[in-house]
């Protein structure tokens, strides 16, 4: 019976129609608001365009890789309470959840930077993280620092 339920709807997520890719797939579903998916596609795909112009020695969808790996977080820090007290304890982040919040914090620093089109401002963020630089990775660098901060905690862990 273990094989019959599946925790989430991931296996029926089809792969992009440009890049046959999963990981673009979700992407743009997390771009998605409102259920607009073409506009989404339209906001990623041209973002990918402005790639391919600033950064001609690689495939704009492999910037995008690089750039969503460069973002992950290794270690977060989780609120844990101990007899009357609570610990910001650092854990390990699985996979699915290093990608949601490498995808969250991204889009959140794209929809951040005001006064330009969307994919303007993902493109810029995307290049920005494939260098190693930005809102996102800033993010990243933060949820890094609190866990070594909170480390004598690490006893704790779940």
């Amino acid at each position: 019976m273990a094989g019959k339920y599946y925790r989430s709807f991931e296996h029926l997520l089809r792969p992009d129609p440009v890049y046959k890719s999963p990981d673009v797939a979700k992407f743009i579903s997390c771009v998605m608001r409102d259920g607009k998916r073409s506009t989404a596609e339209r906001i990623f795909y041209d973002a990918l365009k402005i790639i391919e112009q600033r950064v001609s020695e690689r495939e704009p969808v492999e910037v995008f890789h690089q750039a969503v790996d460069n973002v992950k977080p290794m270690v977060e820090v989780r609120s844990k309470r101990i007899g009357g007290a609570n610990y910001q304890v650092p854990v390990e982040v699985n996979a699915k959840r290093r990608r949601t919040l490498a995808y969250r914090w991204l889009l959140e620093a794209a929809r951040g930077r005001r006064g330009r089109p969307m994919h303007v401002s993902l493109a810029d963020e995307l290049v920005a993280a494939y260098n190693k630089e930005g809102g996102a990775i800033l993010k990243r660098e933060n949820a890094h620092k609190q866990a070594e901060a909170n480390k004598a905690f690490a006893h704790f862990a779940f």
